[in-house]
């Protein structure tokens, strides 16, 4: 994959360090709003998303925004089924349950890939075949979001899947996190240990820095 500037900021360097706050308190949902709130719950030290099945993505939101930040929690998909992803530099959608922006996607074969929802509604990286191969659908996951200026870094169980420089002048950088059920038949996620590093300065030096070409493609309408 693509080496740039931000390689400087490997999550792995970054977990050493301190600033980490934690966005989800283990005991209810205090700091989130949700949509559809039968969706989600607090159970177990864990956030909840389980659904009889729906016609629409739902989300659970952070009230507060964040623009440049270093996310990290734990996932996994019940019985390995269903899909789900983690919303960062997203806006509710007025009027609606859906919600628009970058997506750390979750479930079937696109775990680790960088979606745009609601908003280009293409992958715009996908994760290569070698990072997910042994990949346990039913288990826990360990996600990294690191999100600089405009380049984007997701990290699945310790691989990097994506590398991304944003190249549209036009895309928020800033926005809430939330986290995805998504439509279709029954099924349950669980989220974890979810904690958030604020990046407060950028390096001039990255600033200028010239954007690598990136690799979009279309996603297969499921959503």
């Amino acid at each position: 994959m693509r080496r740039f500037l931000l390689l400087a900021l490997a999550p792995a360097a970054l977990a050493a360090q301190p600033g980490f706050e934690k966005l989800f308190n283990g005991r209810n949902l205090d700091g989130w709003e949700a949509h559809t709130p039968e969706v989600w719950s607090a159970r177990d030290g864990m956030i909840v998303g389980k659904s009889a099945g729906l016609k629409y993505n739902d989300f659970l939101r952070t009230k507060r925004t964040f623009d440049d930040f270093e996310l990290r929690l734990k996932l996994r998909l019940v019985n390995g089924q269903g899909n789900s992803g983690v919303q960062f530099r997203s806006r509710a959608v007025p009027d609606s349950p859906a919600v628009s922006g970058y997506q750390a996607d979750v479930g079937q074969q696109y775990w680790g890939s960088l979606y745009d929802e609601a908003r280009r509604k293409k992958i715009l990286l996908q994760s290569p075949p070698a990072a997910l191969a042994g990949l346990d659908t039913n288990g826990w996951h360990d996600y990294v979001i690191v999100a600089r200026g405009n380049d984007i870094i997701i990290e699945l169980d310790g691989r990097r899947t994506v590398e991304y420089r944003e190249a549209d002048p036009e895309i928020d950088q800033t926005g809430i996190i939330a986290l995805q059920i998504h439509s279709g038949p029954p099924m349950e996620v669980h989220f974890k240990d979810i904690r958030i590093r604020e990046l407060k300065e950028r390096p001039a030096a990255e600033a200028s820095a010239p954007a690598p070409a990136s690799r979009p493609g279309a996603k297969p309408a499921r959503r």
